[in-house]
């Protein structure tokens, strides 16, 4: 697009082109807010692409907020947060992380950026998994790193062999998403043990997004800073375990010189996390989200067996709140582009990943869409 420009000097329009930073070219708008964007065109969709709760906000969370708002919790909090939220998270944390080296971010995906800024430079060379959150590839493109793919397929555990045999003298951290988007695998404590030694070895920082660690329904999640936290920046958030992706609340706990320098960075962007959110934070962290938990493992569960019984070849997830089979013919693409055409929303597989096999169902929905979903793919499969 080309825009004109006024030229005081001849009193004339000018036809030069706007020329936008070269990262614009490499950054692409994210697939899934495509499919969101298609969700609003449509008439009542089944829509099972929302990677979002379906349930609200709990009551005793708003009023908190409320309550805030009254008393005048309205203005800038320090860069790194409220004292009383950080030393709650701090609590929450077992007392390992203390002053300095735990900071309040805007969500998850604002402490990735902040990671992000902190340690790489132009050039630098960054393991992500593959398939991926989408924010993972486009923040290094962002900043000019290289991401290198680690391979999880087909099974999507942590393959430590193949990270071992990317590591490059460029290579400056990893990503680790466990329960993962979009696959709903959460890494064993082995593998994060055996992954930690190496990454001692070669002195690499882990990025561990932690945002679906409360859904976590065959066993607890297990986090590389367990093994590992002299380098490992830990994120974690509120937005998927209490329903608050608006209010962009989360925190990074890690390594004081890293954390000191994320809060830096976040004071010449975020400047602080939304501070209503803060003060709502404490009250989150003490209501008991369990119900809702069960209710997202009987959805795995309906989802799955739903699939598997029409003869989809999948990996049962055992967290977050996605599962992601392998279309039964045709790319990634074209199975959703057919999904669509019979108003069941979903996202194709490439949108997080380097292939394009595969699609992901966000199972965060009415037993009665997921069911109405199920009954639209098992029609899709019979045309393989």
């Amino acid at each position: 697009m080309i825009a004109t420009i006024y030229n005081e000097s001849d009193n004339s329009m000018s036809n030069k082109p706007i020329v936008l930073a070269d990262r614009a070219s490499k950054t692409n708008i994210s697939g899934i807010r495509k499919v969101f964007d298609l969700a609003a065109k449509l008439e009542s969709p089944i829509n099972l692409s929302i990677g979002q709760p379906d349930f609200d906000v709990p009551e005793p969370v708003k009023n908190a907020a409320i309550e805030g708002i009254k008393n005048g919790a309205n203005s800038y909090t320090p860069t790194q947060g409220r004292a009383d939220l950080i030393a709650g998270i701090s609590n929450s944390l077992g007392n390992k992380y203390q002053q300095g080296e735990i900071i309040i971010t805007s969500a998850v995906s604002g402490g990735l950026n902040l990671a992000f800024l902190s340690l790489l430079n132009p050039g630098d060379e960054i393991l992500i998994p593959d398939p991926y959150f989408v924010m993972y590839k486009q923040l290094a493109l962002m900043l000019g790193a290289k991401p290198v793919y680690y391979d999880t397929y087909p099974e999507f555990k942590l393959p430590v062999d193949k990270i071992s045999s990317l590591i490059t003298d460029k290579t400056r951290a990893i990503v680790i998403g466990s329960p993962s988007n979009p696959t709903g695998i959460t890494y064993s404590a082995d593998s994060l043990k055996e992954l930690a030694g190496i990454l001692d070895k070669h002195g690499i920082v882990a990025i561990s997004d932690e945002i679906y660690e409360i859904f976590s329904y065959d066993h607890p999640a297990v986090s590389i800073a367990d093994y590992y936290r002299e380098k490992t920046v830990l994120l974690k958030g509120f937005s998927k375990s209490h329903a608050m992706t608006g209010w962009r609340l989360g925190y990074a706990a890690g390594p004081k010189e890293i954390l000191q320098t994320m809060a830096k960075f976040q004071q010449f962007t975020f400047v602080c996390a939304p501070s209503i959110a803060q003060v709502a934070g404490l009250t989150a962290m003490e209501t008991d989200m369990s119900e809702f938990v069960t209710q997202y493992k009987q959805k795995r569960d309906r989802i799955y067996n739903g699939l598997v019984e029409i003869g989809y070849e999948v990996v049962k997830p055992d967290g977050a709140f996605y599962i992601f089979p392998k279309t039964p013919w045709g790319t990634g693409d074209e199975f959703v582009a057919k999904c669509i055409e019979n108003n069941l929303l979903v996202i194709p597989g490439n949108v997080f990943s380097e292939k394009n096999t595969h699609f992901r169902i966000s199972y965060a929905a009415e037993n009665k869409t997921i069911d109405d979903g199920l009954e639209v793919l098992a029609t899709l499969f019979k045309e393989k």
